[in-house]
């Protein structure tokens, strides 16, 4: 029988689960259930039956943020090599026993986690599950895989190095976190990247695959009972413990300046923010709501409506709130004419002191509440969105049961809440800047950081 390609993999999933999530009255509930393996591996379940599939998705607490010095990019370059062959497996035959089985399998290193996403055709799952399980424990990291990946690394941050975007979000977490990991790009830079050896990538995988660092999510056609000896099989020759992902708080740096770097672009490119809160803050849900309000509700928010519509500074202007580990940030960007860069960075600073002082109106706090309660749903419309969100929700130990109360910590909030903390949080005089063009009327009150190294 002729396997399905994974393309029509992803459609089946996301045809499914919309016919039902999307339904009239349908909800985001949906019935999680924990399993452990007789190893004593955990895994939060959602069984859905419609489609003849297993879709897993799993993290390694640490990330790119834990790369010895100097190595900066180990951990994205390890996972770009893991399905590079494993085992007795060469890169190109590994590849093709994926492709036919229908398997898609793929991993990335973020600043805070390393994270894997697996999803396979019932019929296949024993042999796709051999698969992980030797990326996962056995990597080859082959010469010729590991210069191919290596030069395919360097030659995209070859080409990030002349983008306005790539500059600006460089000099940014540089000129804020400069004493910090997260002052450094996941992917690494030249340097770090012509550094980085197979010893260090198999040290890696030693010390950070570990199944007490593990937290996995599944969604699919399959029993509890048929889970726990797959996650064993999968996961179960992973070290019980592994090097402990200690990251130290991150201290925020270069409030209220501006960084310029001089490009003969006709439009600068903006970056702008200051320090947020992190996923665990009390505040955490007042401070989602009235980032919506702010900047983070696309055309309905007092960002956009200001820059863009009123003003026509801007095709789009955003915010948005990045809760990591060791560090919360509140951020945002745009992109305008050099002449409109003073004006439209007056704009952004009067909207934060608004905020500030004034809190959200009525209208603005219900128009919120139901877009983000009522657009929930859209997250639950292919099994790899569900096993994320099982994953975060085991991550962030927001409770087994946070989907069937993740709303009503949106309704909860109210005016006087925004009011409480957009008065504590937001700081205008403090908004850090990072310009990329050739702005007039700016001027830096800074040096902008070195990048290059």
């Amino acid at each position: 029988m002729t396997a399905l390609p994974s393309a029509v993999i992803r459609v089946l999933c996301a045809a499914a689960f919309a016919a039902v999530l999307l339904a009239p009255g349908a909800s985001p509930a949906v019935t999680v259930e924990r399993v452990v393996s007789p190893g004593g591996i955990e895994a939060w379940l959602v069984r859905d039956t419609m489609v003849p599939l297993v879709a897993i998705e799993f993290s390694f607490r640490g990330g790119g943020a834990l790369d010895p010095s100097g190595k900066a990019g180990l951990a994205d370059m390890t996972t770009s090599l893991l399905d590079e062959g494993a085992g007795d497996i060469d890169s190109q035959a590994f590849q093709q026993k994926l492709s036919d089985l229908a398997v898609e399998m793929s991993f990335s290193a973020g600043a805070d986690t390393i994270r894997g996403s697996f999803k396979t055709l019932n019929r296949s799952r024993d042999e796709a599950v051999a698969l992980l399980r030797l990326a996962l424990t056995a990597p080859r990291f082959d010469a010729d895989a590991v210069e191919r990946i290596r030069q395919q690394i360097l030659a995209a941050l070859s080409r990030k190095s002349t983008d306005p975007d790539e500059i600006a979000g460089r000099i940014w977490w540089k000129a804020v976190f400069p004493d910090h990991p997260y002052g450094t790009p996941v992917e690494g830079t030249p340097q770090s990247i012509a550094a980085v050896t197979v010893p260090d990538m198999r040290s890696l995988v030693a010390e950070r695959f570990a199944r007490d660092q593990l937290i996995v999510g599944v969604v699919g056609d399959i029993t509890p009972d048929e889970l726990g000896p797959l996650l064993d099989r999968a996961f179960g020759d992973l070290p019980a413990k592994g090097k402990p992902a200690r990251l130290s708080e991150a201290a925020f740096h270069a409030a209220g300046q501006t960084f310029i770097v001089r490009q003969d672009v006709p439009q600068s490119v903006v970056l702008f923010g200051q320090p947020g809160v992190k996923r665990d803050h009390p505040d955490y849900y007042t401070a989602y709501v009235m980032n919506y309000v702010l900047g983070g509700g696309g055309f309905s928010s007092r960002l956009y409506d200001e820059v863009r519509e009123k003003r026509g500074l801007a095709y789009s202007v955003y915010s948005y709130i990045s809760p990591m580990d060791a560090a919360g940030v509140l951020a945002g960007g745009v992109s305008t004419e050099n002449s409109r860069v003073g004006e439209s960075l007056a704009v952004i600073r009067a909207e934060w002191a608004r905020m500030r002082d004034g809190g959200v109106t009525d209208a603005e706090l219900n128009d919120a509440k139901t877009y983000l309660t009522g657009s929930f749903p859209l997250r639950f419309t292919s099994t790899d969105s569900i096993a994320r969100m099982l994953v975060g929700m085991q991550y962030n130990d927001l409770g087994i049961d946070y989907i069937d109360r993740r709303n009503a910590y949106i309704e909860a909030v109210t005016k006087d809440d925004i009011a409480r903390v957009a008065k504590s949080l937001l700081k205008p005089a403090e908004l850090t800047f990072v310009i990329v063009g050739d702005p007039k009327g700016v001027e830096a009150t800074a040096e902008a950081p070195d990048i290059s190294g």
